[in-house]
């Protein structure tokens, strides 16, 4: 403990870009109760969050590596966990996990490991899938709690390996940030976006998981019947450049606006009427409880941990993966009835206000922290 008495944690997260993670990561550190705990960030790259965590007066540290497992760096990372004098190290996603096991089990220093959804799933071929289920099995081992943002994770790590001291802690939401009554900048005008369309919004990273070529292919086929619906695409990402390609070989590029990561997500779920997300795998989707707690109507797959967000049909719709004619059916569905989608917005605005708010989240987490010294 440091001098004055507090529990000194370290948390650490795979990358400082912006994610559900280490949005989950910021509003932890911001939340945690500062009389009891002193808190530091390590990332291991560098980027807008470590820059977001700073500017909190956060202490925010980079070891470069994009590889899980780098060994290369682990001699690195102990000097640099047994100089800070840490009580925890709570790691958050596999590649943080992998790099800080060895220098925490090393120096005796108890490891918290939350798996903000698996590194395998079923869109691996089996050789991979097995790999990363031995690796989640190997560091679950070594981690003195697992904490899964959803039950559909826990079920999964006992089913695949017999997952030991594991609790769920669901993501929790700043009410106050995501306020749907609160005054934010007019997006529609900053985009030209004409009175009267709908708009459909898609906030992510565009990567693999998040399936934008699913989302453009639904643009496709609601183009064939109806103009008056614009999309919103926003963020970056690997896939990125090959969504955008998409968009212009379909020929719907007229229909959709996209947009760099920006920092105005609250203004953006104002301004939207409809939110997408057809991933093919998630943890506990952040972005889909922030567009919930604005209160939109939400079209999203049928997976995991959203499964347990989502009442299809009563506070959102659930859709299988990979299926862009039930995507572009319930946009199209949604924008010809406005009250149907107001009903859904309210209902899950309710949803997450009752069950998931960040009070509740950083409470939980805190008395993890606080059970693990004392053991």
């Amino acid at each position: 403990m440091t001098t004055q008495g507090k529990i000194k944690i370290l948390e650490t997260i795979r990358q400082g870009q912006v994610g559900g993670g280490e949005t989950h990561v910021l509003d932890l550190v911001r939340k945690l109760n500062k009389d009891l705990f002193e808190v530091e960030v390590l990332s291991f790259t560098d980027g807008p969050m470590v820059h977001k965590l700073n500017a909190l007066g956060i202490n925010t540290y980079v070891i470069e590596t994009e590889k899980p497992f780098d060994v290369s760096k682990w001699s690195i990372i102990s000097k640099f966990i047994s100089d800070g004098g840490y009580d925890i190290v709570h790691a958050h996603g596999t590649r943080a996990a992998s790099n800080v096991f060895y220098s925490d089990n090393k120096l005796n220093i108890p490891l918290i490991y939350t798996v903000h959804g698996w590194s395998f799933h079923d869109n691996q071929n089996v050789v991979m899938r097995k790999m990363r289920e031995f690796s989640e099995n190997f560091l679950t081992k070594r981690a003195r709690t697992t904490i899964t943002v959803s039950e559909s994770n826990k079920k999964d790590g006992i089913a695949k390996f017999d997952l030991e001291r594991a609790q769920v802690i669901y993501n929790g939401i700043d009410h106050e940030k995501f306020n749907p009554s609160s005054n934010y900048s007019d997006i529609r005008a900053e985009f030209g976006i004409p009175t009267g369309k709908t708009l459909v919004g898609y906030l992510v990273r565009m990567t693999k998981q998040k399936d934008p070529f699913t989302m453009v292919r639904a643009v496709k086929e609601v183009s064939k019947t109806n103009r008056d619906i614009i999309f919103l695409m926003v963020g970056n990402g690997e896939l990125l450049g090959a969504t955008k390609k998409l968009a212009s070989e379909l020929e719907v590029s007229e229909q959709i606006i996209f947009s760099d990561f920006r920092n105005d997500i609250p203004a953006i779920l104002q301004a939207i009427d409809i939110y997408c997300l057809p991933s093919l795998w998630e943890g506990m989707p952040i972005g889909l409880l922030e567009a919930m707690a604005m209160g939109k109507a939400c079209i999203a797959s049928a997976v995991d941990g959203t499964k347990e967000l989502v009442n299809d049909g009563e506070n959102g719709i659930l859709i299988e993966p990979k299926d862009p004619h039930s995507l572009a059916r319930h946009i199209v569905n949604l924008h010809l009835h406005p009250e149907g989608r107001k009903a859904l917005g309210n209902n899950a605005m309710k949803h997450i206000q009752k069950y998931f708010s960040l009070d509740q989240m950083v409470n939980k987490i805190e008395q993890l922290y606080i059970e693990t010294v004392r053991k």
